[in-house]
């Protein structure tokens, strides 16, 4: 039978072990950072908050007064609308993504189905990263060159400077939700036979097409806004016009141009087309997360 010298001692408590002086420092810096941290998200809420509830405002209060919808862009101190511009805003941003999201598709199913590591498969993602972080108004000026100097400005010119922003988004998300698809997919398509063709078209594709879908849309929402590029390609105009071949109405330019002027109704259609853009981007990205949400929920 162990005697009372030979029984081993009890565990010494967790508070007798600790150094409460450095839990002490640690947990007032742990409070400094989270505070520094809920500051910074308060204070950028704060500004965020106060920029929609003032577009929303203001933007509202010019829908009201004027006939957004069924006028065209007035002359100084007249009533008028934005249809001209809106109409023109919606031809080039699908015209600038019917160009470039197939091109980005395709060249992100390339580097990550086909590269496989080789050297122009190397060259293509880093062009596509320093386009992709480009400016937008560097694009405008090389697309000025490329078709409007010497020439005139365009409406194709326009969309070709949007598909430009659009092909290097695609295809950094289309190559990413590729390589999500795992690779058991793919040994399982080979397993039974399968060409390469196919494995891509009817499996990988397939399994990453919400993925996809959410990249074309965010590259969508991306072009909606853009102001640069168009002020150097499709320029504005003052009627309604459909010709792509000319200078063409759009949302941006018109904000750029009637923010700036003197005149009051300028001023409050400036504001409405900047909601009605706020707008669109806002319902585009919630799709987009909806999409995508729903996608990793399966």
């Amino acid at each position: 039978m162990p005697t009372a010298s030979t029984m081993p001692h009890s565990a010494p408590r967790f508070e007798d072990r600790y150094n409460k002086s450095l839990y002490s420092k640690r947990r007032l810096i742990n409070k400094l950072g989270l505070g520094f941290a809920m500051s910074a998200m308060v204070f950028g809420l704060f500004w965020l908050f106060w920029i929609l509830i003032t577009l929303f405002v203001e933007g509202f209060q010019g829908m009201v007064e004027m006939p957004i919808f069924l006028a065209d862009t007035p002359p100084p101190m007249s009533e008028g609308g934005l249809r001209n511009a809106i109409v023109g805003s919606i031809m080039l941003a699908f015209s600038g993504l019917f160009i470039g999201a197939p091109i980005g598709l395709m060249a992100g199913i390339y580097l990550s189905e086909f590269s496989h590591g080789s050297m122009l498969g190397k060259v293509t993602r880093f062009l596509n990263d320093i386009l992709l972080s480009a400016p937008s108004i560097v694009i405008g000026l090389f697309i000025y060159a490329l078709m409007v100097k010497g020439s005139s400005f365009s409406g194709w010119a326009g969309a070709l400077a949007l598909a430009l922003i659009v092909i290097p988004v695609v295809v950094r998300t289309t190559e990413n939700m590729l390589n999500l698809v795992p690779n058991t997919l793919r040994e399982a398509a080979y397993a039974l036979g399968t060409p390469k063709w196919q494995l891509v078209t009817k499996v990988t594709i397939k399994a990453a097409k919400a993925g996809l879908t959410t990249g074309v849309l965010l590259a969508f929402a991306r072009i909606t806004g853009e102001t640069a590029p168009l002020l150097f390609t499709a320029l504005n105009n003052q009627y309604f016009s459909t010709d792509m071949s000319q200078p063409i109405a759009n949302l941006p330019n018109t904000i750029y141009q009637f923010a700036m002027s003197p005149y009051e109704n300028w001023h409050a259609l400036a504001w409405a087309a900047a909601l009605l853009i706020t707008v669109a981007v806002l319902t585009l990205n919630i799709i987009a997360r909806f999409i995508g949400g729903k996608d990793h929920s399966k």
